[in-house]
């Protein structure tokens, strides 16, 4: 009896307690609110003013997704897909996993299934860190009024294009881990691919690089000029390429002779 998509989903993402790979999703989604938290308590004076402002929650959405466009979002995906797919070659368990009722289909997109939840649950807790970190200093300092409601669906459209962004390093690193037993591989690749995004920012043609586009979704809202954004919609470009890369990774492991 082949066991059903949802049932090796479920042993997927029991697997995934033996990994890093979720404290890396909390560690991640709470560091830049909990730094954003810490550097307005030591700047207290001038924040009557910034909290009265209208714009606040546009100003703290593009400080808090700084670092984490530029930074955090794509070397915590590159960590978290490799730290997931490298589990069987940890644990040496590839065969015993190919010797279950599952197709070769069910266990490649169940295991990736698990890790776009795992990076859906990452947006999740940032905002949630988000809006901890506005609310800290009105809690604490009594002389800080409260802010004003956020655009809720600047915040949805935001995140989603974000989430968007993202999916190509998703595919890619899962492509390149599911092929290297070392886990060092896939890492370094993603790293260079990421410093190689950065270094052609000005470039006409850098929207071509599939590690850019979180970086040019921040850049593009926050009307820095530190890169050259394309002019059209190249979060479909990151779809295209998160298909692709998905489908070329699946045709090798179907066709992989020795499978870890």
């Amino acid at each position: 009896m082949q066991l059903t998509f949802i049932d090796s989903y479920r042993s997927e993402w029991i697997k995934r307690r033996r990994s890093l790979a979720s404290w890396l999703v909390v560690i991640g989604a709470f560091f830049t609110p909990a730094v954003v938290v810490v550097a307005r308590l030591a700047h207290a004076s001038g924040l009557p003013k910034v909290y009265a402002s209208d714009g606040f929650w546009m100003n703290h959405w593009s400080t808090s997704w700084e670092s984490m466009a530029v930074f955090l979002l794509p070397m915590g995906v590159m960590l978290s897909v490799s730290l997931i797919t490298q589990l069987e070659y940890k644990n040496n368990t590839w065969k015993q996993v190919h010797t279950t009722p599952m197709t070769y289909t069910t266990i490649y997109f169940s295991k990736l299934a698990v890790i776009l939840t795992l990076v859906v649950a990452f947006f999740v807790l940032f905002n949630v860190g988000m809006v901890i970190a506005a609310l800290v200093p009105p809690l604490v300092l009594g002389n800080v009024p409260f802010p004003g409601y956020p655009d809720v669906l600047f915040f949805l459209k935001g995140n989603a294009y974000y989430f968007l962004d993202c999916l190509p390093i998703v595919a890619l690193q899962y492509l390149i881990s599911l092929n290297y037993r070392n886990f060092l591989v896939p890492v370094g690749a993603g790293f260079l691919l990421w410093v190689g995004s950065i270094g052609v920012l000005r470039w006409k043609y850098s929207y071509i690089m599939p590690y850019s586009y979180t970086i040019f979704n921040f850049l593009g809202a926050s009307e820095r000029g530190k890169a050259i954004v394309p002019g059209f919609n190249f979060h479909l470009i990151a779809v295209a390429y998160f298909v692709v890369f998905t489908v070329v990774g699946y045709i090798l492991y179907v066709n992989k002779k020795v499978k870890g």
